[in-house]
């Protein structure tokens, strides 16, 4: 099985840029890249302007995944703190939570 190829965030905006002087098809061939990858990269840049190229994988699979984590977290701090205010009642004699 084939490793896929990565390339840096650097290597892909150059390419466009040189891209978009001599075209497509001839960057591509001198890359050594399909053209439909260059296709891709242009429409990312595009459509997600300063966020294009930041990693591996969908930016929005890449964010959800940093929300579930957070929510994760913020759900265990909640748990604490529901515990802590069993142990030291308001001293008014009112639940806090």
């Amino acid at each position: 099985m084939s490793k896929r190829k990565t390339y840096s965030k650097e290597f892909k905006e150059e390419a466009l840029r040189l891209a978009s002087k001599s075209g497509i098809t001839q960057v591509a061939l001198d890359l050594g890249v399909h053209p439909n990858m260059l296709y891709v990269w242009k429409k990312q840049q595009e459509q997600q302007t300063n966020k294009a190229f930041l990693g591996q994988g969908n930016l929005a699979d890449q964010e959800m995944i940093k929300l579930q984590k957070e929510n994760a977290c913020l759900k265990e701090e909640v748990e604490i703190l529901k515990k802590v205010a069993g142990i030291f009642p308001d001293r008014s004699g009112r639940d806090i939570m």
